[in-house]
């Protein structure tokens, strides 16, 4: 069969590759003969691949494009649920973005029971931390901005300031906290924002400087001083690693210690203009790869076993393609559960060769 050789930005469900895709350090991402799905393309660009081969005599004109691939999160996103959800979730992103770019423009006060309103509206669409987790996922494909991350953020706090079992009272604090962490990037340039790459040396210092800048602007608000805090704050890291203080452990606090795990969380498992979304099990082993030093033992604990919680029951792919169901947890390793595929168990903390790539 003839091949032809395109830009991953050309790329279609249906087509079918014709040579082994791997990466720079010669890992194999996509194997030959493979047909090409939305999370296959995906995997392309996170990867930075920018262009492969296919069969050019295969006409996928001629198949059924149209084709959804029947599994729980395409069944989510078609559902009526789903759908109210999305134009609930719409609607608060672009009433948020009008009262930051209003308080950043004219320096407008903040009404904190307005902002929470917009919170509650998207909650109220959930009947159950499951059901908003799940929801939130069918959106991993949506390009991050600010204000997308920050409303997410905020939905990530709310549910992990319930596991932690704080007061209605602090749980509001802390939403906010998570709703405004970020306002400082809205004074940082939109070319550095928005660069279809990784950001060099010189772009990342200007990005850190969003934590003052954020600061900056909501300091003389009348608001609690937990939210400001947090805006500054929510880059430290436990050990000291952290920005733009190098705070550490009891120095850095303790809301911004929770929004530091939720931003990171909804960072790395959103889309990004130079990546897809990662996996969710991917973000939950790098957190145990490190995270117990960066972050607050008590609360990154927490996030993990409530946030695993979540997938029990949900079907997943290996890295071997095998495909199975979540039956139960590993609280030792989160990122390793026992996976029930065709009958058989297959305990991933003790198949250290095997991992999760993706829900379905």
């Amino acid at each position: 069969m003839n091949t032809l050789k395109i830009l991953t930005s050309q790329a279609k469900p249906g087509m079918i590759v014709s040579d082994d895709v791997y990466t720079k350090d010669l890992h194999l991402i996509i194997a030959k003969d493979t047909a090409l799905t939305d999370n296959i393309i995906t995997r392309l660009k996170f990867y930075s691949i920018t262009e492969f081969s296919i069969y050019s005599d295969v006409d996928i004109d001629d198949q059924d494009t149209e084709y959804v691939e029947s599994t729980f999160y395409n069944d989510i996103k078609r559902s009526e649920p789903f759908i109210q959800f999305k134009k609930s979730y719409d609607n608060s992103v672009e009433n948020f973005k009008n009262t930051m770019n209003d308080l950043v423009e004219y320096n407008k006060e903040i009404n904190p029971d307005d902002l929470l309103s917009e919170v509650s509206n998207i909650l109220y669409q959930c009947n159950t931390n499951i059901e908003l987790f799940n929801m939130l996922q069918c959106m991993r494909d949506y390009d991050d901005t600010t204000y997308v991350h920050s409303l997410n953020v905020a939905l990530i706090c709310n549910i992990l300031a319930k596991w932690l079992g704080y007061s209605n009272e602090d749980i509001e604090v802390i939403t906010l906290c998570g709703l405004l962490h970020d306002i400082g990037k809205i004074l940082i340039p939109d070319n550095i924002i928005k660069k279809p790459a990784r950001l060099n040396n010189e772009e990342f210092s200007v990005i850190k400087t969003h934590t003052i800048k954020g600061y900056n602007i909501l300091k003389d608000k009348k608001l609690d001083n937990r939210i400001k805090r947090a805006a500054l704050m929510h880059h430290e890291r436990c050990d000291g690693s952290g920005y733009p203080r190098g705070l550490k452990a009891n120095e850095i606090d303790p809301f911004a210690k929770l929004v530091s795990i939720a931003d990171v969380y909804d960072a790395m498992t959103c889309a990004r203009v130079y990546r897809g979304p990662l996996c969710p099990f991917e973000v939950i082993s790098l957190f145990e790869t490190e995270g117990y030093i960066k972050y607050d033992t008590k609360y990154i604990l927490t996030f993990l076993e409530g946030i695993v919680q979540t997938y029990i029951n949900n079907n997943v792919r290996l890295n071997n393609k095998v495909e199975g169901e979540i039956i139960l947890i590993n609280k030792a390793e989160p990122s390793r559960p026992i996976i029930m595929a065709d009958d058989q168990f297959i305990d991933l903390s003790k198949n250290r060769n095997l991992y999760i790539e993706a829900l379905l």
